[in-house]
């Protein structure tokens, strides 16, 4: 009798390039992760609203990263490479090297970052045309999108920057020209931040309406005229010297890119939930919202038909998941938001001292001293009198505002760690409630939702997590590995390989579900109170912004 030999463990690596850090996982076919390992990338903020990175900097740190979680693993088991990053644009000269997109002329600061709001009057300018593409995201362009980053460039860096570029690339394109040199763009990236469409490419007639003619006449060659589908193979895949870079074997399939919510929502939306109670159990993927929670969130739906939905971006087609058209609903500051909130309060450093005493992080330690001072109330009820608009940065949707400001209602003399405990629920409570208010906008538009996958850094929270569900009414799904992110990554790059045979067949193999949050039905009452005053703030805000400017 002879023993069937086991066939080796296949591999994946992910490489997943956020607004502060590179990370990298080594990912099995299941959708394991092996491997991780992550490294802090450089933030330059010049001037208010301006924030700039280096290319060179996050190349350096994904090949840091990726050398890491690969070593000691057989070389032949590694079969494709994904990469996804933040929607930031990158500026090189005809030559492929760094051009500043700053008045200092500082080279190696060469990429916009996707947070960057210098373009207001651009985008404005944009708006006013009113032209058919700006119905893809949902009637008004954002101010973090490309056409205004590029129309800002030509205004204000003619001469430095504008006229010696060579191309013009999103993130997670340009990192899969380092790693394969083919220039080639990825469907999700330039249909939703570039105003691509997957039917009819690039307008001609939107680009000359806004100043942009330059870009039609060398036929797009700078911001991309070869559109690959997320997933699919890049070139010859990893070239030489970017595989000695990584540390990866050469010529390994690499994946066309996505933007990193979408690699977010790849990585749990497909998931099989069978055996978990859920109500999207026996329905289509389309019943189903992937919200992808860190410096910011993004939440993702999708359905079989297009669905126009106001202050939402899209529909997209293929975006993220083949043959599905996307809607793309974000918070502009959710994770960023909880820090700024926390940090800036005058008990934080109390709240740093007792953490580090009982060797726990500041929100493991938040979330303890809310039970502590809590009594016989639900945590939740701990805020009746004190309220926050959490639109610090502007609001993405469904208001597509710029202007609203953040708000807090039921501020006290008190200055402690009791009143730092509550203005940080206040604020998880009022994220939710815009992504409640995002939600409602979606399912009035069309769209039939009824469960929500979380991931991200801020789905480890577990307050975060919970007043998700109340204040939606709807369970939480979270991944069994917390990286969704870098797993969703890693499958682009098993589609590349040829290893699956379709997107769908590697999500429902290799995303996993950890652990189900079911909402508290009986505390719905109170969050439909909390979010009719939600909804009143920005009504008094718009209110009072009139009295001053008449």
């Amino acid at each position: 009798m002879h023993s069937k030999k086991e066939a080796p463990v296949k591999y994946y690596v992910g490489i997943d390039v956020g607004s502060a850090s590179v990370r990298a996982a080594l990912v099995d076919e299941f959708g394991t992760v092996v491997a991780h390992a992550d490294q802090p990338i450089q933030i330059w903020e010049p001037q208010p609203d301006h924030y700039e990175q280096s290319s060179a900097d996050i190349w350096a740190a994904c090949c840091l990263v990726t050398k890491k979680v690969v070593c000691g693993v057989d070389a032949s088991q590694i079969r494709g490479v994904g990469f996804d990053a933040t929607c930031s644009l990158v500026v090189v000269d005809k030559q492929f090297q760094p051009l500043a997109v700053n008045c200092e002329g500082q080279n190696y600061r060469n990429v916009i970052m996707w947070m960057d709001h210098r373009a207001v009057s651009q985008v404005e300018r944009i708006n006013a045309t009113q032209h058919k593409v700006l119905s893809y995201v949902g009637g008004v362009m954002s101010v973090e999108m490309q056409p205004p980053k590029l129309l800002w460039i030509k205004e204000n860096l003619q001469e430095s920057c504008w006229e010696k570029a060579g191309y013009f690339f999103d993130l997670p394109d340009f990192l899969s020209w380092k790693a394969t040199g083919v220039t080639a763009r990825s469907l999700c990236t330039v249909v939703c931040k570039w105003t691509y469409t997957s039917d009819g490419g690039w307008d001609d007639s939107f680009w000359k309406m806004i100043g942009l003619e330059d870009l039609v006449k060398d036929k797009y060659e700078k911001i991309g005229n070869h559109v690959l589908s997320p997933g699919e193979s890049v070139g010859k895949g990893l070239m030489p010297e970017a595989a000695k870079d990584l540390g990866l074997p050469e010529g390994i399939a690499v994946a066309a890119s996505l933007i990193d919510a979408h690699a977010g929502g790849l990585g749990v939306i497909g998931a099989d939930v069978k055996g978990h109670n859920l109500p999207c159990e026996n329905q289509p993927i389309t019943s189903r919202v992937a919200m992808i929670c860190g410096t910011s969130s993004c939440h993702m739906g999708v359905s079989e038909t297009p669905i126009f939905v106001p202050g939402v971006w899209g529909p997209y087609f293929s975006a993220m998941v083949p043959g599905l058209w996307l809607n793309e609903g974000g918070q502009s500051a959710t994770g960023k938001l909880i820090d700024h909130v926390v940090r800036g309060h005058v008990a934080f450093p109390e709240l740093q001292s007792k953490a580090a005493a009982s060797a726990h992080s500041i929100y493991t330690y938040l979330n303890s001293h809310l039970d502590l001072i809590k009594k016989s109330l639900p945590v939740g009820f701990l805020t009746v009198d004190l309220h926050v608009w959490p639109d610090f940065h502007g609001n993405r949707s469904p208001l597509t505002d710029l202007t609203l400001k953040g708000m807090v209602v039921g501020l006290t003399l008190s200055q402690g760690l009791d009143e730092l405990a509550l203005i940080y629920l206040a604020t998880i409570q009022a994220i939710a409630l815009g992504a409640r208010h995002i939600l409602e906008t979606m399912q009035a538009a069309g769209h039939h939702i009824n469960t929500l996958f979380l991931c991200g850094g801020l789905s480890k929270n577990p307050l975060f997590v919970q007043m998700h569900a109340d204040i939606t009414g709807k369970p939480v799904v979270l991944s069994k590995e917390v990286e969704s992110v870098l797993v969703g990554t890693a499958i682009l790059g098993a589609c590349a390989s040829g290893d699956f045979a379709s997107i769908q067949e590697a999500m429902a193999k290799m995303g996993k579900i950890g652990r189900v949050v079911q909402p508290n039905h009986e505390h719905k009452r109170f969050y439909d109170k909390k979010y009719e005053v939600f909804l009143k703030l920005v009504e008094h805000q718009r209110e009072y912004r009139s009295i001053m400017n008449s």
